[in-house]
């Protein structure tokens, strides 16, 4: 690590990749079903002819500004671009919807900036012993990491818990359609062969947070968003001093998704709705979270991108992708003849070096075409009329759904989950319970069938559940957010009723 690997990632070739990247990779990570994985796989072809460091810092930087983009239509549309802004929805929806989308772009630009940027450090300076964060963790403490994103559900619920809870259990129900994780039992698919592939999450994810605004864009005469005084510009210095102070919850953020992007396999929508969570049990009273409260956008955004730095750490010093994209990025890396692993940093330093420079790069690139890119996006959502936003924001949902599996089952699918889900919020259940439930099934049925059976050849069942350090400071965590909404309502009872008795 010197400052030749600084000048290589700064020459005018690799700049011009970042650039290119970033851009390439906002675009099209605003577009929802174009995933961050999608975004990257889409464009590995060209880096075939490309020298080894180039090559990974074009690929960062698509991966980098795909995770940022997904925000532009989680706030402007209520629709997570990728899965990694699911929990940007919470509040950035409700900004745009007061008409502070704006001010919500901005800040989601400068919390992604502030995540990458201690992804980044993290994977510059604690790679290697990081790493072993990542070798810890087994089948067991993935079945309680996921319970624990599962144990959300009850501080994330807005309203009635119990229907947050049941919107949890029918993702999981869903989770469950098709073939299994391990023993490849066929379930739920009622003779279907359509089914068995099981339900796409991104597809899923598109029909249950996108449909229902479309058919609600079309059912109501208003405005698709509150504009006063005309279209503004993205206010940046605005929103550059509500970063600032919040400058404590984007670095924990960030922190919280630089240790879930090391643990493959968790990624962005755990370590943004992690940061949420603990944004929210945080709060001071006067933070609404879940009405347009900016911690929340800031909390969900920097630790999404902070992911990015954080799932390279073991990709390159264990070969173990930490998110799907890195697992595409993987692929392109031994086509490049580069081997991952611990003497990478060694004898490979040079790349390796190179690349993590120009990843810093990427991000601060993302400064600048963030904003300008945000300015016009949002620009566009408001002033477009409904008879062409409607149309084409359905058309894309269509098109990104089939390009995931190249089927038209996913797509009816998406529309008949959506519909449910349109049906559902009516009765004041909410998408991002049944999503989480979606997203986290797998993971919890591989590591509990997993444990189970290692548990049960070793003779000692309760001691791989129950007697693993990590696994107990999981489940303390869990038990802590299952209790805490229950803890927030009594403390809140008790204050009014001291406010009560001094009023008398």
């Amino acid at each position: 690590m010197d400052f030749e690997n600084l000048a290589n990632a700064l020459t005018l070739t690799n700049l011009a990749l970042a650039l290119f990247g970033v851009v390439a990779g906002t675009v099209i990570g605003s577009i929802p079903g174009l995933s961050a994985t999608m975004a990257v796989a889409v464009l590995v072809p060209i880096t075939f002819a490309m020298a080894p460091a180039s090559a990974l810092i074009l690929l960062g930087a698509i991966y980098t500004g795909a995770i940022y983009g997904g925000a532009y239509s989680a706030i402007l549309l209520n629709t997570p671009g990728t899965p990694s802004a699911i929990a940007t929805t919470f509040d950035g929806y409700p900004m745009a919807k007061r008409g502070d989308g704006d001010l919500a772009v901005a800040i989601a630009c400068y919390a992604s900036v502030v995540g990458g940027l201690i992804g980044a450090l993290a994977l510059l300076l604690l790679a290697p012993p990081l790493s072993t964060v990542a070798l810890a963790f087994g089948p067991v403490e993935y079945l309680w990491l996921s319970i624990f994103g599962l144990s959300l559900i009850a501080s994330l619920s807005t309203g009635n818990v119990l229907k947050g809870l049941a919107g949890g259990a029918f993702g999981l129900l869903l989770s469950c359609v098709g073939v299994a994780e391990i023993s490849a039992d066929i379930r739920l698919t009622f003779g279907s062969s359509t089914m068995i592939g099981g339900i796409e999450v991104v597809g899923a994810l598109i029909g249950l947070y996108c449909i229902p605004v479309l058919i609600d864009l079309v059912a109501t005469p208003e405005r698709h968003l509150k504009v006063e005084d005309g279209v503004r510009a993205v206010r940046f210095r605005e929103g550059a001093r509500i970063a600032w102070a919040s400058r404590f919850n984007l670095v924990r953020s960030s922190i919280i998704g630089t240790v879930i992007g090391i643990l493959p396999g968790a990624g962005g929508s755990v370590a943004g709705l992690v940061a949420y969570s603990e944004a929210k049990r945080t709060a001071k009273p006067h933070q609404k979270f879940g009405e347009g409260e900016p911690d929340g956008i800031m909390a969900t955004e920097s630790a999404n991108n902070a992911t990015v730095g954080g799932g390279f750490i073991p990709t390159l010093v264990l070969g173990i992708p930490g998110t799907p994209p890195d697992a595409v990025i993987l692929g392109a890396l031994l086509v490049q003849g580069v081997r991952t692993g611990p003497a990478l940093f060694d004898g490979g330093g040079s790349i390796v070096y190179t690349f993590i420079f120009g990843l810093f790069i990427a991000t601060i690139l993302m400064l600048p075409t963030g904003l300008l890119i945000g300015r016009y996006a949002y620009k566009t959502i408001v002033t477009i009329p409904k008879t062409i936003l409607v149309p084409t924001v359905g058309f894309m949902t269509i098109i990104g759904t089939f390009a995931i599996r190249n089927s038209i089952s996913d797509v009816i699918i998406m529309i008949v989950l959506g519909s449910v889900g349109w049906v559902l919020s009516r009765f004041g259940f909410a998408a991002s319970p049944i999503v989480l439930g979606l997203i986290l099934g797998p993971i919890a049925e591989q590591g509990f069938v997993q444990a189970w059976i290692i548990g049960d050849a070793t003779g000692n069942l309760m001691g791989m559940f129950f007697g693993r350090p990590i696994s107990l400071a999981i489940i303390a965590f869990t038990i802590l957010s299952l209790l805490y909404p229950v803890f927030q309502s009594r403390r809140a009872k008790r204050l009014l009723e001291m406010q009560a008795n001094s009023n008398d």
